[in-house]
């Protein structure tokens, strides 16, 4: 059985804080990515890490992810459904005002936790 979503924070390239709502048995990590000003790179960091080295439980037939920026600049919730465990990663791109620009973001939601084990631990 599915457990219900964690609550996590992170902070990205800018120093920017951002809240994550998020699975525990499907998620891995988030990393956030974006162009630099001279647009011909990108950086990429990672946003969250979950701190478990393998899934408790199965993950469910519905992947459902929020992320948010705390200032509310940008935010957005995904809901999947995986009814055969088939998701590996998930790829979001967004747009996010900083000031009077609006920028790319890219957020890329990685599932490759082990499953859980025999025991269930």
């Amino acid at each position: 059985m599915a457990r219900h979503n964690r609550q996590a924070k992170g902070v990205d390239q800018h120093g920017d804080l951002w809240h994550i709502s998020y699975q525990p048995d499907w998620i891995d990590r988030v990393k956030i990515s974006r162009e630099l000003p001279d647009g011909r790179r990108r950086s990429t960091v990672t946003l969250f890490k979950n701190g478990a080295d393998r899934a408790e439980a199965e993950p469910g037939k519905v992947i459902r992810t929020r992320i948010s920026a705390a200032d509310g600049s940008a935010g957005f919730e995904v809901s999947l459904e995986d009814e055969e465990s088939i998701v590996e990663r998930i790829v979001v791109v967004t747009k996010r005002k900083r000031g009077r620009k609006e920028e790319e973001v890219h957020f890329v939601l990685h599932g490759d936790l082990e499953p859980p084990s025999e025991n269930g631990r």
